[in-house]
């Protein structure tokens, strides 16, 4: 309730006794009452400070009229008001040094009323002297449990209004009289426009009036100073909390000219004084409610790699946006070739974090084959019986590959990684396809096969190549595997130059009970089997080479693999003008070739699995203050954050807290393709979030025990979800949901969910 002197607007209650000319006078007072309990309220005001002629004096000055105090009942709570007859003061002839009393008499209508002045609670007897303005304000047990309208897709914008709505420091300072702290000339805001709106708007929620809130003019100030939020799209309520807190922010900031402080290099000095000099500057740019209530700072640590130099830094912060570690894993099955004919392929399952990269996928895979550490694995995504892409970029996230995809990953010397190679893709008569037609139909095999091209290509060296390719999987050499006849070590040729493979020389059986992968193919099959070298090196001759030969026709490609170009003769010497990075050949199998291979690998590649499903009671959790430290671990910086052309480690430290520290939990993932969400439970404490031990500053600070009172939820994924927001009303006591315009009161123990997506925690 207001209580103040100024011209009749045409609302309120007024004191219907005129005293203006009487020499007792009017006070131009500004008061903000607030009671605890139904009560009578006295108010003493000093009238020495106050003569008669120096209030008619500031009336002619202002050129308003003398009116008697005017009394506005903002709140809704009193239905009663009475007034002493302020003319009898003056005719008793009070001394001016005595002091005048106005009673306010207040009836609580229903909720008992909570005073709160200055943050501390008062008795109902206040003593305010007539030129004090108090800056308190009174909030009831049922204010602030008003809903916000979605105004189409709203709810984001709703979540995050609430969540600040029932921030203390913020009630306090936009009950007060923020106006007169509206910056109207920094460039960086809008004019105090969307100050002045979000004041309004709270205001609109801290009153009696149980009827749903419908923030028009706030959505069109806040699509004024960040126009991704107009119209009425789907958005992310941490994103709008940071504009929305940048704009406050700016609106409000008291620092009219920013003075430009340049940051001194440390030089040796102890961390405490560069961070105090750090945000000594900081303030010197920027000084709002915003940022004594929500800016921290934190220390940023980068080290050289090489030469081990180290650059600190102490940087400010508004929140934490915590990344969510998750335990869930993907099952996804690959097929292994080699390329140089020495192995069989094997097709293994191996299991990576639900939303890890390729670098995660082909690390469990080296572990599941074997890998020797002289190998790189190529691995490449197969459709159509082509190669459609090559999985080359480590950061990439495995959500990228859908569970119907097939991959397959082809072992390769380092030496040629970056060597050109030959892609086989090949065709073969179908006999199980003939139907009414005696002629068998051509049919392409499902899996391509690679190798490293040499310096010098002709018909014969690529013929010879995808011969070597195809030993593995001759009739012959299979049954004497399996007779054990094929047990001697024999060095495999190098498919380059002929001398022996310095690839891994003796892979045992596969066994991998306790590895992250397991094979789907025999013990004996993923053991060497090495081809003769007199195949490649112009040694002794086979005997079945020149019908194996005829039992294959080789057709070019062009680069993308599609269009078949011209026959490739066994004795074309000079075959390519110049040798591309990727080589693409057809090869056609004559019917003869069938009966002498065993294709079943070559023939069909297995799918990547399905997500495997969590069992019940296993759900994917974890700790708030495993959040903190994966957020605080050192790592390394990404290839576009080099520091001086260097892969820098970076190690950042907690240094100085908020009063309110708002936690953002990054759930959310992006990629050019896809957009993935973390459902992962992240258990987080609402009554003592103890982050001593994550302070680098030792020395004396404020407490830094927090307790939670506010959260903004997502519910639903990437297409289509819905934000809530549950806050602990403290004049009510308890836990509240607030969904749009529904406002209902919820336990404590339920507030704790997956949807829980950015925390809001004030100081203890």
């Amino acid at each position: 309730m207001s209580l103040f002197s100024r011209q009749n607007s045409g609302f309120g209650l007024q004191n219907k006794h005129s005293f203006a000319g009487d020499s007792a006078g009017a006070y131009p007072l500004v008061l903000r009452i607030s009671v605890r309990e139904t009560s009578i309220l006295t108010l003493k005001i000093s009238k020495k400070d106050n003569p008669v002629e120096n209030y008619k004096r500031a009336n002619k000055i202002f050129n308003v009229d003398s009116q008697p105090v005017h009394v506005w009942d903002f709140s809704g709570q009193t239905n009663l008001i009475l007034m002493n007859e302020w003319n009898k003061l003056h005719h008793d002839c009070c001394p001016a040094d005595q002091e005048n009393l106005l009673e306010v008499q207040v009836y609580a209508m229903s909720d008992s009323l909570t005073s709160k002045i200055g943050g501390t609670n008062k008795e109902n007897s206040l003593d305010l002297d007539a030129h004090s303005y108090n800056r308190s304000f009174g909030r009831a047990g049922s204010m602030g449990l008003i809903g916000l309208e979605n105004l189409g897709n709203t709810c984001f914008m709703n979540s995050s209004i609430q969540c600040l709505a029932h921030t203390p420091m913020l009630v306090d300072y936009f009950l007060g009289d923020y106006t007169r702290n509206i910056n109207r000339t920094n460039p960086l805001g809008l004019n105090g426009e969307l100050a002045l709106a979000f004041g309004e708007l709270l205001r609109s929620l801290w009153t009696t009036d149980r009827k749903p809130v419908a923030p028009h003019n706030f959505k069109e100030k806040i699509a004024c100073f960040a126009p991704q939020f107009s119209g009425f799209n789907q958005h992310d309520s941490q994103e709008l909390l940071a504009f929305l807190l940048d704009g406050l922010h700016e609106d409000l900031n008291q620092v009219k000219c920013k003075p430009y402080e340049e940051a001194k290099d440390a030089s040796g000095r102890p961390d405490e004084e560069v961070a105090d000099e750090y945000w000594s500057n900081h303030l010197a740019r920027n000084d709002s409610v915003i940022v004594d209530t929500c800016h921290g700072q934190y220390k940023s640590t980068l080290t050289c790699p090489t030469c081990s130099k180290r650059s600190v830094t102490f940087d400010p912060f508004m929140y934490l946006s915590l990344p969510v570690p998750s335990t869930a894993k993907r099952a996804m099955t690959v097929t292994v070739f080699s390329t140089d004919g020495s192995r069989e392929p094997c097709s293994y399952d191996v299991n990576v974090p639900k939303f890890g990269t390729l670098s995660d996928l082909v690390q469990a895979l080296s572990i599941a084959c074997l890998l020797g550490d002289d190998e790189i694995l190529l691995v490449a995504e197969v459709y159509n019986n082509c190669i459609l892409r090559y999985l080359e970029e480590p950061s990439d996230s495995v959500s990228l590959l859908r569970d119907g995809d097939k991959l397959a990953a082809y072992r390769l010397p380092k030496k040629y990684e970056k060597s050109p190679l030959v892609i086989f893709t090949h065709q073969h008569f179908d006999e199980h396809s003939t139907g009414d037609n005696l002629t068998p139909q051509k049919k392409e095999f499902e899996a391509p096969l690679l190798a490293v091209l040499p310096e010098r290509v002709n018909g014969l060296s690529l013929h010879n190549i995808y011969l070597k390719l195809l030993n593995p999987f001759q009739l012959s050499k299979r049954a004497s595997s399996l007779n054990g006849s094929a047990g001697s070590n024999v060095d495999s040729a190098d498919l380059m130059d002929g001398t022996p493979s310095d690839s891994g020389s003796n892979f045992q059986d596969i066994q991998l009970e306790d590895d992250p992968g397991s094979s789907k193919c025999s013990t004996n099959e993923c053991e060497i089997t090495n081809a003769p070298d007199e195949l490649y090196d112009g040694g002794a001759a086979d005997p079945n080479k020149e019908r194996r030969v005829e039992d294959f026709e080789f057709y070019l490609r062009n680069e993308r693999g599609d269009v078949q170009q011209q026959k490739i003769e066994i004795n074309e010497l000079d075959l390519l003008e110049t040798i591309p990075s990727r080589l693409h050949v057809n090869v056609h199998w004559q019917q003869n070739a069938s009966i002498q291979y065993a294709a079943s690998m070559l023939n069909s590649l297995p799918e990547i699995n399905k997500l495997e499903l969590t069992p019940k009671g296993t759900e994917d959790s974890v700790a708030l203050h495993g959040c903190l430290e994966a957020f605080l671990k050192e790592e390394p910086l990404g290839p576009e954050d080099m520091w001086k052309h260097q892969q820098a480690m970076k190690k950042l430290d907690l240094w100085r807290l908020p009063e309110v520290l708002v936690i953002h939990l990054k759930r959310f993932s992006y990629t050019q393709f896809t957009r993935n969400k973390l459902e992962t439970f992240v258990d987080f404490p609402t009554t003592d979030l103890d982050l001593s031990s994550y302070i680098a500053d030792k020395s004396e600070q404020p407490s830094s025990h927090y307790c939670l009172y506010a959260i903004s939820n997502h519910y639903g994924n990437m297409g289509g979800g819905h934000y809530t927001a549950s806050i602990y009303h403290e004049e009510g006591k308890g836990w509240y949901k607030f969904d749009d315009d529904c406002v209902t009161p919820i336990s404590e123990n339920s507030i704790k969910t997956p949807a829980a997506y950015v925390l809001f925690y004030r100081r203890q």
